[in-house]
């Protein structure tokens, strides 16, 4: 199984509207961030989790040619303002992209996208064909566990697709779902800026002490701000952490 890291910023994206603070990103293109989204393929299946305001750019990157599924963490823009998106894959697949998401995602999307739904659905609109996720399911050859966490003032679903587990916009995360977590071979974490501690985001040293307290042999970092610099940060952290990037790929064995 393969992950491609397709975003990996915040939800303002780095850098954000107006170019302010570019001066930090310092050369490297690692430090160019996309909104957080994220494709998980198999030989068979192909999945991808979150929609953002860049899918396109991002789709065309990755070069995306098929998508079985969309898994959605939370209603926030940064994770669904693409679904428009979407109407590619209609047309190439003739037929509506799955997604499967909380109840109250659901009901979210419904309301901030209704030109997609109902009698007065829009001609030519995305068509989605929803579902709710609560329990795990089976995709092709990937099983998915939904993994609910807190979001600070907001429940969020994060997803352990086989031994890859992908948890974004993370505050808190409650014990039954660590244990669902546990065993996995990969972990992506999001891990705001080195400090101080944010009121709805892990900070990365506490995202550093949740993966080696898991014990996953690697964890990937994700939802960075502008301040966190890739070869500065990279040499602060463990071993068996490290900072994703903007198209990187990554094997699961």
């Amino acid at each position: 199984m393969k992950c491609t890291f397709l975003g990996t910023g915040t939800s303002m994206g780095v850098p954000v509207a107006g170019g302010f603070g570019k001066e930090l990103i310092d050369g490297d293109p690692r430090n160019q961030r996309t909104r957080c989204s994220a494709w998980v393929q198999t030989e068979t299946t192909s999945i991808v989790i979150d929609i953002g305001p860049e899918f396109r750019i991002q789709s065309i990157r990755s070069d995306i040619q098929k998508i079985d599924l969309v898994l959605i963490t939370h209603e926030h823009m940064d994770h669904i303002a693409g679904l428009d998106d979407l109407r590619a894959y209609n047309y190439s697949q003739n037929g509506p992209v799955p997604l499967y998401t909380s109840k109250k995602v659901i009901e979210s999307i419904e309301t901030r996208f209704d030109y997609m739904f109902g009698e007065n659905k829009y001609p030519g609109s995305t068509s989605l064909d929803l579902h709710e996720i609560s329990e795990p399911m089976q995709a092709g050859d990937i099983t998915i566990t939904p993994l609910p966490y807190n979001h600070g003032y907001i429940d969020v679903t994060g997803y352990r697709l086989n031994d890859f587990s992908y948890m974004t916009d993370v505050k808190r995360i409650p014990d039954e779902t660590l244990e669902k977590v546990k065993g996995s071979k990969v972990l992506v974490l999001s891990g705001l800026r080195w400090g101080p501690e944010h009121p709805t985001h892990l900070t990365i040293p506490e995202a550093v002490e949740i993966a080696t307290e898991l014990n996953i042999p690697k964890t990937y970092l994700i939802h960075m701000n502008s301040y966190v610099n890739h070869e500065e940060s990279s040499e602060r952290l463990p071993e068996h952490v490290e900072l994703a990037y903007d198209q990187l790929e990554i094997t699961i064995r």
